[in-house]
């Protein structure tokens, strides 16, 4: 019950901080984040016991990173990664591999740790939150690319992560134990394709089950169903659970637009959006109530010791991302000059990619999965949690400032690509309209006296209004040139995706009211 109060003592303060999230143009995982210590600081807050406050390790993994997965890759198509591959690889591998080895060199050197643990310490920490970035990047005009890299690197560099925080989490174990698995090696050879092909088949599944419960809430339910049941194939399988979650919202989101009616696609986005929310707010006090256990266990020097040690790995943290963010910028635009190119990553662009680097659910969910009885666990948990809080207050609350500082010249891509997809959309319509030999196209009075007659009948206007019924039928002709469009590739997954909730909205606003209900079952 006192967890339970906290929570929503945290539910509070953050609903009422996250005004000033808004107007001041603070990322909202920052404000949760400062939220989770104040209630955890609070002197009337519950002393909760450590058991208390500690998930299952699996199930803090499966609870935490699924939904906010599925959340990012929905909107992120593969022909988004394989376009920009080499910045993803330097990114999402290359960047969480030398975050993972300098916080180890940092946790050996100066706690003493034993060296998997020491890299699980690196994994924890190593895998920035782009979704924390994203929060902040959707209120500037930056270059489409940056945002989409970036939103990409969330995706793959947490799959990279985990690879490595699972593999030192079972060698220290097997080192307590008195052996390392002799199957260690296989399964993580088999982790990466194993695990995709189970999001793929999985996904293929709940293309096939979906449109037979649309228009119910039990199609809400089926999303989360197929979503932690993805999960716990893969892990069952020893297969990675991320990359399986990721493959299963990518193949569910090439199929679903075109199938999902817009109300089911309406009430699904406002589910997954609030799911994804409580779960950080609940993330974040688990990791401020841990913190809170943890200091208070340390006493004098024992205390100050952590202390340095956390600031230690807070600097490994950001120094390692800005410095090597910046060599590979400054790589790729001289091979992109060397090649004749005039259109290279610049230096604002790397400034902004590398102080990119909060810390978010991933980090939370991969300090909550320590066992028990792990190698200097309060010492981890207390560098993550240093790592959330000093990535989440210094970078979240200078991004924005360093963005307008470097004044990127606007990007028009995207406004520009919009327009003539909208204008694609139009055309097709017009053709279709000038197929039909009825006056329904300029007959506005006959719509508005069939309005009139069906309101005496008892009857919704949507329901009889011919005009309505045209517009419905025009939506539908749009959505099928807006899908050729797509899969033709002709128009980026933004574009896609924002002319869809126009469509949505459009053919909400035309269809009758029993077309806008949800039922049970």
């Amino acid at each position: 019950m006192a967890l339970f109060e906290s929570t929503l003592i945290l539910l509070l303060v953050a609903v009422l901080l996250l005004q000033l999230s808004r107007r001041f143009s603070v990322p909202y995982p920052t404000i949760l984040c400062l939220s989770g210590v104040a209630v955890a600081a609070l002197p009337w807050a519950p002393d909760i016991p450590a058991p208390d406050i500690t998930l299952d390790p699996q199930l803090a993994l499966a609870l935490f990173v699924a939904p906010a997965l599925v959340d990012v890759a929905y909107d992120t198509p593969f022909s988004a990664l394989r376009r920009n591959w080499a910045p993803l690889l330097a990114l999402a591998a290359v960047a969480v591999i030398l975050t993972t080895a300098a916080v180890a060199w940092v946790g050996i050197a100066l706690a003493g740790l034993p060296i998997a643990a020491a890299i699980a310490m690196g994994a924890i920490v190593a895998p920035p939150d782009a979704a924390a970035a994203a929060a902040m990047l959707g209120r500037f005009a930056l270059p489409r690319r940056t945002v989409t890299v970036l939103q990409g690197e969330s995706l793959l560099n947490d799959a990279v992560a985990l690879l490595i925080f699972s593999a030192a989490v079972a060698v220290q174990s097997g080192m307590a134990g008195g052996a390392i698995p002799e199957n260690l090696l296989p399964q993580l050879a088999l982790a990466v394709p194993g695990g995709l092909l189970v999001g793929v088949l999985v996904g293929r599944i709940y293309g096939l089950l979906a449109p037979r419960l649309a228009g119910t809430l039990s199609g809400t339910i089926f999303e989360f169903l197929t979503t932690f049941g993805t999960w716990v194939i893969a892990e069952r399988l020893h297969f990675s659970a991320i990359l399986a979650t990721v493959a299963f919202a990518m193949t569910v989101a090439q199929s679903a637009p075109e199938r999902q009616p817009p109300r089911d696609r309406v009430h699904s986005y406002s589910v997954w959006e609030a799911v994804v929310f409580l779960l950080n707010v609940l993330a974040f006090l688990l990791m401020g109530l841990q913190a809170r256990a943890i200091i208070g266990r340390l006493e004098g020097d024992r205390f100050w010791q952590a202390a340095g040690v956390a600031a230690a790995v807070f600097l490994a943290v950001v120094v390692v991302r800005v410095v090597w963010v910046l060599a590979y910028n400054r790589a790729a635009a001289f091979v992109v000059r060397r090649q004749g190119g005039h259109d290279g990553p610049t230096v604002g662009q790397g400034l902004v990619v590398g102080w990119c680097g909060m810390r978010g659910l991933v980090t939370l969910a991969t300090a909550q999965a320590l066992p028990a009885s792990f190698p200097e666990r309060d010492l981890i948990v207390l560098c993550a949690f240093a790592v959330l809080l000093g990535t989440l207050v210094v970078q979240g609350l200078t991004l924005g400032p360093l963005i307008v500082r470097l004044r990127f010249p606007p990007d028009d891509s995207f406004d520009r690509e919009l327009s003539a997809a909208r204008i694609a959309l139009i055309d097709a319509a017009i053709a279709a309209l000038e197929a039909h030999d009825d006056e329904a196209a300029r007959a506005q009075l006959d719509s508005l006296q069939e309005a009139r007659a069906a309101t005496a009948a008892g009857q919704h206007p949507r329901e009889v209004s011919e005009s309505d019924r045209l517009k419905r039928d025009m939506i539908a002709v749009k959505r099928r040139r807006l899908a050729e469009m797509r899969r033709a590739g002709t128009i980026d997954e933004d574009v896609f995706h924002a002319l869809e909730q126009e469509l949505d909205w459009s053919e909400l606003a035309s269809s009758p009211p029993e077309r806008l209900q949800l039922v049970e079952g």
